[in-house]
């Protein structure tokens, strides 16, 4: 999987969707694009690059709305950021 800019990481979001991925992952993985788009209408348009930067706006967001999940929910969408956060570079 090659996630470069922001285009490639919604079109992996999407093809989630289009694979009928578990609900969990679903779930985490649409909590967190909105999260992504928020930060991201900063930086630029669909091709920017996935940066640290972008990525570490997006983890300040996440642990500030962190209370707004259950602990087992919080857990999942901890799990899937941390994946996801590999492919945001310096």
């Amino acid at each position: 999987m090659q996630l470069t800019n922001l285009a490639s990481l919604y079109q992996y979001f999407d093809d989630m969707v289009a694979s009928d991925a578990d609900s969990d992952t679903l779930f985490a993985s649409s909590y967190i694009r909105g999260f992504i788009s928020l930060a991201a209408s900063s930086y630029g348009d669909e091709q920017q690059a996935l940066s640290a930067q972008l990525a570490q706006e997006v983890s300040e967001q996440l642990h500030q709305a962190r209370t707004e999940l259950a602990p087992q929910d919080r857990q999942l969408v901890n799990n899937f950021w941390l994946e996801l956060q590999g492919y945001f570079s310096a």
